[in-house]
């Protein structure tokens, strides 16, 4: 893994000279980690979403949401934490991409108590990771090496309140239900043959 400095070139100090938030920006600059403290960590391992930027192998980005219950971010220790992917459409365009480019954001925010924790860092994808089992549903383990861990300024942050989790979350021991895209008889001889919703010679 490489230790990344948080820096800027020259796109981001024109706007800051533009601006006159030079010395803001390096002040910010500053109180960037390369790891996790106890207010991070709380932070995210209390959310029950965020979103993921990764870059195609044209270098072309795309923005992903992540959801789950509470808690299935974790933060393994000051410098890595891990989540789980689930079953999704099958293009598998952020997960894909990070194997063709490891680096990638990671934005949590809070509506209920305005804020956020930006991640940067570099990923790995494990099919057998040890967590795998207490993941019900999970797919593989994303594990990221956290290069740059900053909060960001709740500001503009719209306040909402959470009202209930998805149906289609993974439980244990409990067979979630089908997405209602599953049961077009036209995408049937598209799914995978192991997926619950596949009808046979349909």
């Amino acid at each position: 893994m490489t230790d990344l400095v948080f820096d800027y070139h020259d796109g981001n100090r024109y706007f800051q000279d533009r601006f006159d938030s030079r010395r803001l920006a390096d002040r910010f600059a500053e109180r960037t980690s390369h790891a996790f403290d106890d207010t991070t960590r709380q932070f995210i391992e209390r959310a029950n979403m965020f979103f993921q930027a990764t870059c195609d192998h044209r270098g072309i980005p795309t923005c992903s949401y992540k959801g789950g219950d509470r808690g299935f971010v974790r933060v393994i220790d000051d410098h890595w934490l891990a989540f789980p992917n689930y079953d999704g459409n099958g293009q598998y365009l952020s997960m894909g991409n990070l194997r063709k480019n490891p680096n990638l954001g990671l934005l949590f925010i809070d509506f209920e108590n305005p804020g956020r924790v930006r991640v940067q860092g570099e990923a790995e994808i494990r099919e057998n990771d040890e967590l795998l089992p207490s993941y019900p549903g999970a797919q593989f383990i994303v594990r990221v090496h956290a290069n740059e861990v900053y909060r960001n300024c709740p500001r503009y942050i719209h306040h909402y309140s959470f009202e209930q989790a998805s149906e289609y979350v993974p439980i244990a021991n409990q067979e979630p239900p089908t997405p209602g895209w599953k049961t077009n008889p036209e995408l049937n001889p598209y799914l995978p043959t192991s997926d619950p919703a596949h009808l046979p010679n349909s």
